[in-house]
């Protein structure tokens, strides 16, 4: 009599049916990435200029940028371009993980899930965005303002080029937060009673975290600080339109 139990074998195919997809995946992910850094290598130089033009509009006349290591002008407009083509290439990156996951998912699931990957994309983008045409001006205009009598600003190319790469993670993480508020609810971690009644503590999170992400400025900081309390406030308001699992067995 056969034995009814699947083989060993049985088991390890569909396992490896699915590391073969994830390879394929990761594949199209970095040929994607690396065809945009290709295209954006052209213009790196121009895209440097556009990154850095928030602080050059600040500087004072007669000042201007400069190149403190030997190859840096050759190779910051390079890692530049590598990080913009990350970034652009998100949605990509985001669509090729949604491919993989989106089948061992239950159809509430699929349409729950789907909705806030879009929105976190987009939620992203609008981060970095905010940091750029807002926040940028503002830090750097003061932080210019602010140097002592006789001292030149005159910040290394290498230096702004970590700077704003880091603000830029910052704000765009931090826009995320009302699909992380919108997840801890949905799924039953917590209600939206329970963290409305913590929303002391979150403001205080929040600054905390405006402290620990930006530059040792109160602008930068008060900046960072009051969108992700107002987008935690907008996370609650949503969260009404998803419901915990629990709720529909009620």
């Amino acid at each position: 009599m056969s034995d009814p139990s699947p083989s060993n074998s049985d088991q390890e195919q569909p396992l490896i049916a699915h590391l073969a997809e994830l390879r394929d995946r990761l594949l199209r992910t970095i040929a994607c990435i690396f065809a945009v850094f290709l295209a954006l290598t052209f213009f790196a130089n121009d895209i440097y200029h556009a990154v850095a033009m928030p602080l050059l509009a600040q500087m004072p006349e007669n000042t201007s940028m400069i190149a403190t290591e030997v190859a840096s002008p050759f190779l910051v407009p390079f890692k530049l371009a590598f990080f913009s083509a990350v970034f652009l290439t998100m949605p990509y990156t985001l669509y090729q993980t949604w491919a993989f996951i989106a089948p061992g998912l239950y159809e509430r699931e699929m349409h729950f899930a789907l909705p806030l990957l879009i929105t976190s994309i987009i939620l992203f983008y609008v981060g970095i965005s905010f940091a750029y045409f807002i926040v940028f001006p503002l830090l750097f205009g003061f932080l210019t303002s602010v140097a002592p009598a006789g001292v030149s600003v005159m910040t290394d190319i290498s230096h702004y080029l970590d700077f704003v790469l880091k603000l830029f993670f910052a704000f765009g993480l931090a826009f995320e937060v009302p699909i992380a508020t919108i997840l801890l609810i949905s799924t039953g971690i917590t209600t939206t009673e329970a963290l409305a009644a913590k929303r002391t503590y979150i403001i205080v999170g929040a600054f905390t975290i405006g402290m620990l992400l930006t530059p040792p400025d109160i602008v930068s900081q008060f900046l960072l600080a009051v969108p992700v309390w107002l987008l935690f406030e907008a996370g609650l308001l949503m969260s009404h339109y998803f419901k915990s699992p629990d709720d529909d067995t009620e």
